[in-house]
């Protein structure tokens, strides 16, 4: 049986989200920046989708992952994600196209403090799966043996 310590250490912390430079080819045409799975990002991209037109003051995400990554990237405008393992939070300020945040499974995250017109792009490692979302905070501490 393992203990508890081992199954939160199983359990990714908030360390291991990552901020990733993206290749940027610069050009006085405009700039180019690519993303490949499993080279600049530690995963096989599965699904892609956007966050757009979000109202002034709205807030986005409130949940976690149980097998999900996903990759958050900021294609224009600029948002605020906070990432929560249950015990640190890390604040991240999202406003240029060329780096991104990697966020493994199991952490609670939200987005906010959005300016107008952004684009928040996600690069996720599976298909949806209703079933993979936390969107109760007390359950997420408790599958995290936090509460």
């Amino acid at each position: 049986m393992k203990s508890m310590n081992n199954e939160i250490r199983n359990i990714s912390p908030v360390d291991e989200c990552q901020l990733i430079d993206l290749p940027k080819i610069e050009d006085p045409r405009g700039n180019l920046t690519y993303i490949e799975g499993m080279n600049h990002i530690p995963f096989e991209i599965k699904r892609t989708y956007l966050i757009y037109e979000v109202p002034g003051g709205a807030t986005r995400g409130a949940h976690a992952n149980k097998n999900l990554e996903e990759f958050f990237i900021a294609l224009s405008g600029s948002f605020d994600m906070i990432i929560d393992d249950g015990r640190t939070k890390h604040k991240y300020h999202m406003n240029r196209s060329y780096f991104g945040l990697f966020v493994p499974r199991m952490q609670w995250r939200h987005l906010e403090n959005f300016s107008t017109n952004t684009v928040c792009m996600i690069l996720a490692s599976d298909h949806y799966c209703q079933d993979d979302y936390i969107r109760d905070y007390q359950e997420y501490l408790s599958r995290r043996k936090l509460k």
